[in-house]
């Protein structure tokens, strides 16, 4: 290799490298120091108001970064309408994850230590923490020093599907270097929330799939008709508003709502960490914040190539 590519390669590797290793707890002691219990009032208040601001936000916080990384393009809007809000995928995501981050950000912004010197990306990354601590789940040290992506498109999205099986789950989850635990303990986020009848209905009709409990699928049939109706949902579990492993419990009885839920007890590879995490809460909960931590390091953006957006809806 001639030397000036031998550089422009190594300059390449130290801004990826940087990006995954600049990120760390104390980011904005200086520059902030208030930023946590900002962020935590502003979700706090919003869980207040309603009971589903928490799994939204925390639901916001993997549909960033599994796409293009942690650097809050989920937020942006375009003026044509190509960003990643408009993609098929995210329709389902509720206004009120947004609106917490929105809450936060102006939080933030209002104090003047802090106005416009916090990305978004590190709210988001915040507020998904918070928003599974008050809901009685862990809390964790968040690493922060992300920048803000300046590009979203409808096209780059392309999630992990309610109807994909392990291997399909784990060909996505691979790409980022996570592994089985960190797919079945990330999973585990569906202790919070709902799902909407569009991703049930095909394990229902005609007939309910072979790994669905029979009593619970005339259950969900009573949640959602044949004839679909996109603005009805089921509840993943049996404590919708609260972050533990009940979860686990339900796919141990074959009562998972989602196809990609059920797969994770039926498959051989994954069926252990269920029960491990179905019989242990603390087991559970050790692995989903080791889960987040390497999720959050996903595509982190620097000053290079991201920017700290003044609205989180619109680029510079």
């Amino acid at each position: 290799m001639k030397k000036p590519q031998l550089l422009l390669l190594v300059s390449f590797l130290a801004v990826l490298y940087s990006g995954a290793t600049a990120l760390n707890e104390t980011y904005y002691d200086s520059i902030c120091p208030n930023l946590e219990s900002l962020v935590q009032g502003a979700v706090r208040g919003m869980m207040s108001t309603t009971n589903i601001a928490a799994a939204a936000t925390l639901r916001l916080f993997f549909h960033d970064c599994f796409v293009q990384g942690c650097d809050a393009s989920i937020l942006i809007q375009n003026a044509n309408g190509d960003d990643e809000q408009h993609n098929f995928e995210n329709q389902f995501l509720r206004a009120d994850g947004y609106n917490t981050i929105m809450a936060a950000k102006a939080a933030v912004d209002a104090d003047p230590q802090c106005t416009n010197k916090v990305s978004c990306s590190d709210i988001i990354a915040l507020a998904a923490r918070d928003a599974v601590f008050l809901s009685g789940g862990p809390t964790w040290k968040v690493e922060l020093g992300r920048y803000d992506g300046k590009i979203s498109t409808t096209s780059s999205v392309n999630l992990p599907g309610a109807s994909e099986n392990f291997d399909q789950l784990m060909s996505r989850f691979s790409v980022y270097n996570l592994t089985p635990t960190d797919l079945v303990a990330l999973s585990g986020a569906h202790t919070l929330g709902a799902t909407s009848c569009f991703h049930v209905n095909s394990r229902l009709y005609p007939t309910p799939d072979s790994y669905l409990d029979p009593g619970f699928a005339i259950q969900l049939q009573g949640q959602c008709p044949a004839t679909l109706n996109v603005n009805s949902f089921v509840f993943f579990d049996n404590s919708v508003i609260t972050f533990d492993n009940d979860y686990f419990k339900m796919l141990q009885l074959k009562k998972g709502v989602l196809f990609s839920d059920e797969v994770l007890y039926v498959d051989t590879r994954s069926a252990s960490i269920v029960d491990q995490f179905a019989t242990d809460q603390n087991a559970f909960f050790t692995a989903f914040v080791d889960s987040m931590l390497k999720l959050g390091r996903i595509g982190v953006k620097t000053a290079v190539d991201g920017e700290i957006r003044k609205d989180c809806r619109f680029t510079n």
